[in-house]
């Protein structure tokens, strides 16, 4: 496939972008203090290097009120503005834009200083806010149009104005969050003048030339949200008052939809970014769950927008841009919309990182340069699950001479296993990028091979990383017929029956009981249907009625631990696994005590609670599916001849952990 639009020029007020991928905002934890910026600069320098045409970066309030953390990302003074050359000059240098975001957490933020357009308390915030005076929202508008300054005299090419994701511009355009009576609140069109202001007075600020990128809420996928006639009467009104292009947000962060987890369609939300296009003269950017250049270029090529932005893409593959221009999109590390190490810890305060690059967020720390000759080892590297894909390549890329010995006739580990679940398709991606970084890099692939002592002790080196096998609790009658390993059901080894428990309630237990009651490629009205979402132009907030699907089986999901089930799944994604298995009538059940399995099913007891004494059940069930842990594979690691290095799975048995395993191989590849 060839990338004609996605590889254009594009002309956005004075300034001429090489390309049409845009990195889109994405918070990495360097953006709150100036003594980081070297690694902030070094995290854009990298993409910036790989071809992208312009980035955006992490918000930066423009208040103390705005933070969203204490102590967070700012920017309102001359000083704070300067130490911003060492990032803005860097990425100049290799022929790329940057533009600043300037973003007020509003009710979002995280500390007793907030404010908002009203006083209503958010649900993902303990904090109340306290609602702007007329003067407070002058101040703020100023506020603004200081750090917009600030930020030209920066070097920025220009600034992103977030108006979207429920944060203070959202607040005051939605009658969900502004019950002013005010010039700046009543119909939608006064709710309106706010974001109006700050755009017009940027622009008479910042002169002709300075991009002012306006971030709007398409949809805001929350009750009492805007119309579509209302967002279309926003971007005139903005389009007048100088926004130079728009960048598209999809939904409020307390929204009960999901927008960027992988189990969202690719390109949800084209349709919405298309329609916007058709309304306004400036150039849109389409964004949320674009993933690849095929994606991308469709979009381009059938005038949905005029460009593409990517966040997690570019964090997965700093070289995205660059290999589209040079026809290797086929080596492109596909971002998998896990969120497990970006979002999630951004969520948690923590630096941000990407499960499928390791280096992401460690671009001066984490360097895999090639050895000298003399230092180059022959380096066998046993088990091609994720730990040992990612090994194999890593060394590789330092130009030891590998060979990646898999007993199974493909690659893949629990990778493979993964991928089977509905909504996570796109774990396919990784295993397609390691099988053609392997081909590029001549790592020598021995399928189907047990890898035994004599063969390695030819080599120089050893990296074990054969992985996990499930844990077989101790349960009476656990030999049962009807009792299955979650590998061999994913694996499509056994067909589960119409009735099933599953016990495990961990992350693997989630994916299971997903894969039961779900049919895997999910279409996007199907999707659609399933969360509630409408393109209906007169629909508050693109919220409709959900209508699920009829689950598949009846599934019953269990744990031993007396707490919600799910309570320890990822922040960002979690929520969005326990809302599908109840809207498919998945049973979940804590506290369980396994009695026996026998032919009438699995016999348990659940403890009092709720003014009842402890019930003793026998669910029905035609299959028992165990996901109660794993256990390393070390029959490698105890023959202290043949193992030098451990990975993944047989280091520390953990589920489905391919960010430790990943990193953990890439790390001890950097250092041989």
């Amino acid at each position: 496939m060839t990338f004609d639009h996605l590889t254009a020029p594009l002309t956005i007020g004075s300034t001429t972008l090489r390309n049409r991928i845009v990195m889109g905002s994405m918070h990495t934890g360097y953006e709150d203090r100036s003594q980081h910026f070297g690694h902030l600069a070094d995290y854009f320098v990298e993409r910036a290097a790989g071809g992208v045409a312009m980035m955006i970066t992490g918000g930066f309030a423009p208040n103390v009120e705005g933070w969203l953390l204490p102590g967070g990302s700012m920017l309102r003074t001359s000083r704070a503005a300067d130490k911003h050359r060492r990032i803005t000059d860097r990425v100049h240098g290799h022929d790329s834009r940057i533009l600043l975001q300037i973003l007020h957490a509003g009710r979002y933020g995280y500390h007793p200083l907030v404010r908002s357009a009203g006083g209503r308390k958010s649900p993902i915030s303990p904090f109340r806010p306290r609602a702007l005076s007329g003067r407070g929202v002058e101040r703020t508008i100023s506020a603004f149009v200081r750090s917009a300054v600030l930020a030209q005299r920066a070097g920025y090419d220009g600034v992103e104005i977030m108006g979207s994701e429920g944060y203070l511009i959202n607040q005051f355009l939605a009658a969900r969050t502004n019950d002013r009576t005010d010039a700046w609140g009543g119909d939608a069109t006064r709710r309106m003048r706010f974001p109006v202001e700050i755009v017009r007075r940027i622009r008479a600020e910042t002169g002709p030339d300075f991009i002012v990128d306006y971030r709007i809420s398409l949809v805001d996928l929350v009750p009492d949200g805007q119309t579509w006639p209302e967002v279309v009467e926003l971007a005139h009104l903005l389009t007048g008052a100088g926004v130079t292009m728009f960048n598209t947000g999809i939904g409020w962060h307390e929204a009960r939809v999901p927008t960027i987890v992988t189990s969202v369609p690719r390109a949800a939300f084209a349709n919405w970014t298309a329609r916007l296009r058709a309304e306004v003269e400036v150039p849109v950017m389409a964004s949320n769950r674009i993933n690849t250049p095929e994606v991308a270029e469709q979009i381009l090529a059938d005038g949905q927008a005029d460009l593409i932005s990517m966040a997690r893409p570019l964090l997965a593959d700093p070289q995205f841009a660059q290999k589209v221009v040079q026809s290797r999109a086929d080596e492109i590390n596909t971002c998998i919309a896990c969120n497990q190490a970006c979002l999630d810890n951004t969520f948690a305060g923590k630096k941000v990182r990407c499960l499928v690059n390791s280096r992401a967020g460690r671009e001066r720390s984490l360097v895999l340069m090639p050895v000298p000759s003399a230092r180059r080892k022959r380096i066998a590297v046993v088990g091609a699950g994720p730990a040992g894909l990612a090994a194999a390549v890593a060394l590789a890329e330092k130009q030891h001479e590998v060979t990646l010995f898999e007993r199974r006739e493909h690659v893949g580990g629990q990778f493979r296993l993964a991928m089977q679940v509905p909504g996570k398709e796109e774990f396919a991606e990784t295993l397609r990028y390691y099988r053609r970084r392997l081909d590029v890099l001549g790592v020598e692939l021995r399928l189907g091979t047990e890898a035994t002592r004599e063969q390695l002790a030819a080599y120089d080196d050893v990296v074990v990383a054969t992985g996990v096998r499930p844990r077989r609790p101790d349960i009476p009658g656990i030999d049962h017929p009807s009792v299955v390993a979650y590998d061999e059901l994913l694996r499509g080894e056994v067909e589960a029956g119409r009735r099933v428990a599953v016990i495990g309630a961990g992350g693997i237990g989630f994916d299971v009981s997903e894969f039961l009651v779900a049919d895997a490629h999910q279409k996007l009205r199907d999707w659609q249907r399933q969360w509630g979402v409408t393109e209906d132009p007169g629909a508050a907030g693109g919220l409709t009625g959900k209508q699920p699907e009829q689950p598949r089986r009846q599934v019953y999901l269990l744990q031993r631990k007396r707490e919600p089930l799910g309570k320890g799944l990822g922040k960002t994604t979690g929520w969005v696994h326990r809302a599908a298995l109840k809207d498919a009538r998945v049973e979940m059940i804590d506290g369980v005590t396994y009695e026996r399995i026998d032919d009438d099913g699995l016999h348990i007891t659940v403890p009092a609670g709720q003014g009842r004494s402890a019930l003793q059940r026998v669910l029905a069930v035609d299959t028992i599916v165990i996901c109660a842990g794993q256990e390393s594979v070390r029959d490698l690691v105890d023959d202290t001849d043949a193992a030098r290095h451990v990975v993944g799975g047989s280091d520390v048995a953990a589920e489905l952990d391919a960010k430790r395993a990943i990193r953990q191989a890439t790390e001890l590849a950097a250092r041989l």
